[in-house]
C-alpha cells in the first residue's frame, strides 16, 4: 500500500512541476504576476525535479539561467536515482 502512495506522489509532485513551469512561462509571456523562483525549486526538491525539468525543456522556461539549466536536471537525476532506491526497498 505504501508502495502505491509512493508511486502516485511521484506522479502528481511531477506532474504539477510540469505544468506550473507553463503556468511561469504563460505567465511571463503576458507580463503578469509569476511564480516565485523559491517555489520552482521547492516543487523540484520535494520530488519534482524530472516534471520541472521537462517543463523547462519543454516550454523553453528558464533555460538561459545557470541553475536551472544544470541544477533541476543533476536534482532530477538525484531524484530517480532515490526513488528507485525508496521503492525497490518497499518490495
Amino acid at each position: 500500500m505504501f508502495k502505491l502512495i509512493v508511486g502516485i506522489y511521484i506522479i502528481v509532485i511531477n506532474l504539477w512541476g510540469f505544468f506550473i513551469m507553463k503556468l511561469d512561462k504563460r505567465r511571463a509571456q503576458k507580463r503578469e504576476w509569476r511564480v516565485s523562483e523559491k517555489n520552482l525549486w521547492l516543487i523540484a526538491i520535494i520530488g519534482g525535479a524530472l516534471g520541472t525539468t521537462l517543463g523547462m525543456w519543454s516550454f523553453r522556461h528558464k533555460t538561459k539561467h545557470f541553475v536551472f539549466k544544470y541544477g533541476f536536471p543533476i536534482l532530477a537525476i538525484l531524484d530517480c536515482i532515490l526513488f528507485y532506491l525508496m521503492l525497490g526497498r518497499l518490495s
